[in-house]
């Protein structure tokens, strides 16, 4: 019964981390580039989620579409502030930028709500799910369903509509793509937009599932889905989904049966391991690069 319990404890988990891994995924596939302040994006969406309930008693559905939107545009300016001036820059120089990104929004979120940790009441109301003496928590439930819909949908958008076909245009080869007539500022704003905005429902689910939110929310979390998606292969949707299903499993099961101390250093050992036996990750295709 332990290890069932475990197993879906490191699914709930995983979902969250697929979510946050198919922004990083996305940016990284498109715009070649990794921004480390994703994950802090995590937290804005979980802050504006608590604020629109708790403070302005706004309807939970709505309040989500609201995070969403929010992290949407905060992924766009993103973009247009700090990574847009750096296209032909150094990938040195634009990592250090991410970065600098990530502590400008935690700063910003320590002055505006404080250092203290803000308890937030789940938006979901499903009832939990008995299988004989086994209970799974309507959190559960919803997590893994909404990231297997998210990547479901996102692999059609990019696949059927001339948006993510451009998506995949830029790519391949961002001078070819402009060339034949694509919008590259746009594409890559569209993919921060999405990016972000799959973060926010990422957030939602975090506190929904752990009923808090801080200034770091965001920060190991976010480490983490950088983990799960080299792991399922960076660049790669349903690399992104199944690297961060198995390492949710794999932290679950350390914390379970291995220690919770050293459960962080089996997740980032898994990352070593990757890259010392496989640099492409699970579902990632090795790429021949013209010089």
């Amino acid at each position: 019964m332990e290890f069932l319990e475990q197993l879906i404890n490191g699914l709930n988990l995983g979902s969250i981390y697929a979510l946050i891994a198919l922004g990083y995924t996305m940016v990284y596939g498109i715009a070649k580039m990794l921004n480390f302040a994703h994950g802090d994006i995590i937290m804005v969406g979980a802050y504006t989620l608590s604020v629109a309930v708790s403070t302005f008693n706004v309807n939970p559905g709505l309040s989500i579409i609201i995070s969403m939107i929010v992290c949407a545009a905060l992924g766009i300016l993103t973009e247009k502030i700090a990574y847009k001036p750096l296209r032909k820059a150094s990938p040195l120089t634009v990592l250090i930028t991410a970065i600098g990104v990530s502590y400008f929004l935690e700063s910003l979120a320590l002055l505006i709500f404080g250092s203290k940790q803000r308890k937030v009441a789940s938006v979901i109301t499903m009832k939990p799910l008995s299988i004989g003496s086994f209970e799974l928590t309507g959190e559960s439930i919803v997590t893994l369903g909404v990231t297997i819909i998210i990547m479901v949908a996102l692999t059609l958008f990019i696949n059927k509509t001339k948006t993510g076909k451009a998506m995949l245009a830029v790519s391949e080869d961002k001078g070819a793509a402009q060339l034949m007539g694509v919008n590259v500022d746009f594409t890559i704003s569209v993919t921060f937009a999405i990016g972000s905005a799959l973060a926010a429902v990422a957030g939602t689910l975090f506190t929904s599932s752990y009923g808090f939110v801080g200034p770091y929310t965001g920060a190991m979390p976010g480490i983490k889905a950088f983990v799960a998606a080299v792991l399922g292969g960076i660049g790669s949707i349903p690399g992104a989904m199944l690297g961060g299903i198995i390492l949710g499993i794999i932290e679950s099961f350390s914390k379970a049966y291995i220690s919770t101390q050293l459960a962080d250093a089996i997740v980032f050992g898994v990352l070593i391991v990757v890259l010392l036996v496989r640099p492409t990750g699970l579902l990632g295709k090795k790429r021949m690069e013209k010089v």
